[in-house]
């Protein structure tokens, strides 16, 4: 059987989710529904919170659909693993790319971080949450990416706790087997940042900074130099699949976020 119900549209609901409970539709929503999807009154979604698992839910309204009714629910909550994806913004396109992405392979946090070449010095949080959102709608996950304000490199790392393992990707890194490192005695963990740099790298003076931060892994990701879009699907891949859940339940050695 399929984990997941692939047809059904999804929609992200920012209320409590209990059988019985009628929830009034945002114009926005109620004009994807009934324009984009071509939905009518009567016709069924899955509806999420974060928060109350995936619950069936009803539409109505007579004019336009202007509520749902909150039916039966079809997967209780879950957890994403306590992975954390912190990264230089980009501009516009590439920035909503990133955090789609992001968001796809389980990130369960997204960190901007203003370091000496990034590109961008403003993010758009809201944008950012919207993406987040839709992937989540989209891909059939229950749980929603916190987003972060941006902050400098330097106080990021001042302000992380210090038992998370921080897994820095470096250009400049020697070329060896990136899951080996990975998977090399590191055990159970408290937590995973994923550093991704900007476009231009590292400046010697950050790169320093990072390798002096404690349970450091400075890793490298192949022999060829990847745009920093590329760098984070390919970083965020590895992770999972050496330490996060992609092996299943129970098979991570990275616990879930308290």
């Amino acid at each position: 059987m399929p984990q997941f119900e692939f047809l059904a549209p999804r929609l992200f609901i920012d209320a409590p989710l209990r059988a019985g409970e009628t929830v009034a539709l945002a114009r926005d929503q109620s004009n994807y529904l009934g324009n984009v999807l071509r939905l009518s009154a009567g016709d069924t979604i899955l509806v999420f919170n974060g928060r109350d698992g995936e619950w069936q839910a009803h539409l109505s309204g007579r004019k336009r659909l202007d509520a749902l009714t909150i039916a039966a629910q079809t997967r209780p909550q879950d957890r994403l693993p306590d992975l954390a994806y912190v990264f230089a913004p980009l501009k516009h396109a590439r920035l909503d790319y990133m955090v789609q992405k992001a968001v796809e392979m389980g990130a369960a946090a997204l960190q901007p971080v203003l370091t000496r070449f990034t590109q961008v010095a403003r993010v758009n949080g809201e944008r950012m949450r919207a993406n987040v959102i839709e992937a989540a709608e989209q891909c059939g996950i229950l749980s929603i990416a916190e987003v972060a304000e941006p902050l400098p490199l330097e106080r990021f790392l001042n302000d992380r706790a210090s038992q998370r393992l921080l897994v820095f990707c470096d250009e400049a890194a020697e070329v060896t087997n990136p899951l080996d490192a990975l998977k090399r005695g590191l055990g159970r963990l408290d937590g995973i940042d994923v550093l991704i740099g900007p476009e231009g790298g590292f400046a010697e003076e950050e790169r320093a900074l990072l390798l002096r931060q404690p349970r450091t892994l400075r890793l490298c990701l192949g022999p060829r130099i990847l745009r920093a879009d590329t760098a984070g699907v390919a970083a965020l891949a590895l992770v999972q699949a050496a330490l996060g859940d992609w092996a299943g339940p129970g098979a991570s050695g990275l616990a879930d976020p308290a």
